[in-house]
Formats: C-alpha cells, sequence, structure tokens
C-alpha cells in the first residue's frame, strides 16, 4: 500500500475559520468549522497518516528573530478566546483521528519542512494543507502543497503565475523583495519587477551579484545590499533537518470508532 502522508498547517487553517467567524469569542463554532473542514480534508485526501503542526505560543521568535530582529515585529498577536480554545480544538481533532505535534523552540513551518521532505525523500506522496505560499519552495514530484479555502494546488504553475519565477528560486526572490507580513526588508528599491528580472537572467542572487551583466540599475543596490539580501533570504528558507522525535506509525491514520 502507497503511503500519503497529510500535514495540516494547523494554526494557518485555524486562524483562517476563526477570522471569518462573527464573534471572535465564540469557539464552539470554530470548533465546529474546522472539524467540519478537516472532514472534508480527510475524505478528499484519503491519507494514509495525517499530523497537525502547530506553532509553539511564546513571545521568542526563533533563530530567524536572532538573525533578523524586525522578523514578524509586526504581526498581531492571537485573540486572548482563540488561544484560550486552542486546547479544546486539539481535543476535537483527535476524535477524528488527527495527532497534534507543538513546536517548542522551532518555528512550526520548519518541522513541516522537516518531516515533509524526509517522507518525499523516500518517493511517498506528502500534501502539506495550507494557504502559506512559502512552502511552495518544497515543490517535488511527490510534495504538493494545497489550498483548501481556494481549492487549488500552490504548483509549479501557480508560482510561476504568481512570482515569475521557479519554486526553486522563490527564496531568492524573498531574498531581493521581502516579505511584508513577516517584516523581513529586503533590498530597497527591488521590487516584484525587478525581482522577477533579475531571477529570469541569473539563477539566484549570488549568480546576479558576480556578474557584470546585471544591469547597472539592479547592480548598484543589490550590492550595496547584498549582506541584507542574503539575511533575508535565509530567513525566508525553510529547515529541513529538525529533530523531530517520533516515527511514522505514530501518526498513522486511523478513523476514530472503527
Amino acid at each position: 500500500m502507497s503511503l500519503h502522508l497529510v500535514i495540516i498547517d494547523a494554526l494557518n487553517l485555524i486562524r483562517r475559520v476563526h477570522s471569518a467567524q462573527p464573534d471572535e469569542n465564540d469557539i464552539e463554532r470554530t470548533i465546529q468549522t474546522t472539524t467540519r473542514t478537516l472532514s472534508n480534508i480527510l475524505r478528499e485526501s484519503q491519507p494514509t497518516h495525517i499530523v497537525a503542526v502547530f506553532d509553539h505560543l511564546g513571545p521568542e521568535r526563533g533563530w530567524r528573530g536572532e538573525l533578523l530582529p524586525t522578523y514578524k515585529q509586526q504581526r498581531k498577536p492571537m485573540p486572548k478566546a482563540l488561544r484560550a480554545g486552542l486546547e479544546s480544538i486539539q481535543d476535537a481533532w483527535w476524535q477524528l483521528g488527527i495527532d497534534a505535534l507543538l513546536s517548542e523552540g522551532d518555528e512550526a513551518d520548519d518541522l513541516v519542512a522537516t518531516l515533509a521532505c524526509k517522507v518525499a525523500a523516500h518517493q511517498e506522496t506528502v500534501t502539506i494543507i495550507s494557504t502559506d505560499k512559502g512552502y511552495c519552495q518544497l515543490l517535488s514530484p511527490t510534495l504538493q502543497i494545497r489550498d483548501y479555502f481556494q481549492q487549488r494546488w500552490l504548483d509549479a504553475p501557480f508560482i510561476e503565475k504568481e512570482f515569475g519565477v521557479t519554486p526553486s528560486q522563490l527564496t531568492d526572490y524573498w531574498g531581493l523583495t521581502g516579505i511584508s507580513s513577516s517584516s523581513v526588508p529586503g533590498v530597497p528599491g527591488i521590487g516584484p519587477k525587478a525581482a522577477r528580472a533579475i531571477l529570469t537572467q541569473f539563477d539566484n542572487i549570488e549568480a546576479a551579484a558576480d556578474s557584470d551583466a546585471l544591469p547597472e540599475k539592479y547592480r548598484k543596490k543589490l550590492i550595496e545590499h547584498l549582506d541584507e539580501a542574503r539575511r533575508c533570504k535565509q530567513v525566508a528558507t525553510l529547515k529541513c533537518d529538525i529533530t523531530l522525535g517520533f516515527n511514522l506509525q505514530d501518526i498513522r491514520y486511523e478513523e476514530k470508532g472503527r
């Protein structure tokens, strides 16, 4: 039997659902809606293994915050009612047969990336459920990203249309343009259009910086802020070598009540 691992970017899904609720204090409705959403995902994806990965809720921003002090400085805190209801949400998901993995010092993104890449490296199918385009840097023949809310695959054609680069160039793209939602600045004066032009001509930031063929209007900006571009690229790059502390058998999907 072939393996299909589904990884739920838990807080991405929960916050998306909660923000659409008319009353942010109505956690019971959030529980019901997320449970219904996950039931649909289970039916559509037919996983053999599944896990929901939750980010830690402490103030620490991990290694990215140490590397780039502005990282996620402006991100809004989780609403108090939702934070208080997370354990109830996890319990409801457990009843569906979905275990939870909680990050500690590492960001959930890196845990998701590590687990996904380890399984995909063995040519097994992995589906990440998230609206976060940052995961698209991981795309491979057996690793896919599903935006459940828009009912679309965040695949290579989507990345080409959205950003004008290949999935493998996404971290270079964000190194140049920055990521406004995470307070990652990028290179001043280089926006999406310029980044696309640079990465159409060159494979990555280093190749562009080393070449005399880089147009002067881009070269001056890039060379002046090269260290910052490298740092922003590093922050945008997901780690795939986190120690997980469990094996696939621990997250085998078994429908409750069977």
